[in-house]
């Protein structure tokens, strides 16, 4: 048995962390699907823009919308819903068979919108109407602001994937949001039955402190905060408001692991994937990561419910001099910034190509 198939069976559903017009057209996904188990699909504005930049996939249907009209973010957000839409075909089966726990695809609202509440929950009800799709999150950073949006996107009953949380501190807060957002629907008489999940970003952890701690810590911290994080998702679900709103037939916020590619070469290739095995979670992994791990990965038991060592091995690295509170707003800081570059280049190659296209009409 693979070892995708076996972290299927445990009860962790593995996302493919990518999209690409040729993934789709190829037929790639869909083999993945079939062969490694794989029940979603994440995108981000880094995602798209190296998709776009570094193919003449897009260049046709770039040149067809910008005659139309269109250009800059609405160009991207048209081309982007009809990646996904596809995407989300490939996996309905899936979320009708889970009774619309599975089977996701994920789009990024704007980056520049992270610490803007109200644009940012306007922009994310707006593109879960325009995508008309059953099985699509709308992705909001989980930032102060963020969760203001997240709380009021849920109200109005948009699925939306929490992203750039780095810390338990952070994944609680978007709890509280969703759950903010159930609890106003059912106040309201409305259904609570609108899904979400929580992504919480792991490897960067290492990243940042490799070079800053012992040898016997190195690659030890992205870990140790995901058992962290899954406990408090564990603690959620057993407390009494989870259950209350359980009651008026909600679904729990499921816990995604993300960022889940090795970044040291002197490491697994496959560190997080074995280690954050845990049911009811969901991993979204990096294709090359994928391949790997469906190659030699192995299973490393399942994660404990009380966060086994984490709380030792997180008192290590304070003992080390790293702030872990700090490290986690810069962490989630840096990647908002990465986004919103990733989101300028982005727009400037879609302008790029247009105008190229337009000249060579």
């Amino acid at each position: 048995m693979k070892p995708t198939q076996e972290l299927h069976n445990l009860g962790q559903s593995l996302w493919l962390d990518n999209i690409t017009r040729d993934l789709l057209d190829s037929g790639t996904l869909k083999r993945y699907i079939d062969e490694f188990s794989i029940t979603g699909l994440t995108s981000n504005p880094t995602i798209f823009e190296h998709a776009i930049s570094n193919s003449k996939s897009y260049d046709a249907e770039i040149g067809r919308l910008a005659s139309t009209g269109l250009a800059g973010e609405e160009l991207f957000f048209a081309l982007a819903l009809q990646d996904l839409t596809r995407a989300g075909d490939l996996f309905a089966s899936i979320h009708e068979r889970t009774a619309g726990n599975d089977g996701f695809v994920s789009l990024e609202v704007s980056p520049l919108l992270a610490y803007d509440a109200k644009r940012s929950s306007a922009a994310a009800i707006a593109l879960h109407t325009e995508a008309n799709c059953p099985n699509i999150f709308i992705k909001i950073p989980g930032t102060r602001e963020g969760n203001l949006a997240i709380e009021e996107a849920i109200a109005a009953g948009a699925a939306i994937n929490v992203t750039l949380l780095f810390s338990r501190e952070h994944y609680v807060a978007s709890a509280e949001a969703y759950m903010r957002g159930l609890e106003r629907r059912i106040a309201a008489g409305l259904a609570p039955d609108v899904r979400s999940v929580a992504s919480v970003f792991l490897s960067r952890w290492d990243s940042a402190t490799i070079d800053k701690v012992p040898d016997r810590l190195r690659d030890k911290l992205g870990i140790a905060i995901g058992q962290q994080v899954y406990k408090a998702y564990r603690d959620i679900l057993a407390s009494d408001r989870w259950q209350r709103l359980s009651n008026f037939g909600a679904r729990p916020q499921r816990l995604l692991f993300a960022s889940t590619g090795t970044k040291d070469p002197n490491a697994s290739d496959v560190l997080y994937i074995g280690a954050l095995a845990a049911p009811n979670t969901i991993n979204t992994i990096p294709e090359k990561t994928l391949l790997a791990f469906a190659d030699h990965g192995k299973l490393n038991g399942t994660l404990p419910p009380d966060g086994g060592d984490c709380e030792l091995v997180l008192d290590d690295f304070r003992k080390a001099g790293i702030d872990l509170d700090q490290l986690a707003a810069e962490l989630q800081s840096n990647g908002a910034k990465a986004f919103d570059k990733s989101w300028e280049k982005l727009l400037n190659s879609i302008e790029a190509k247009s105008k190229q296209l337009r000249l060579a009409s």
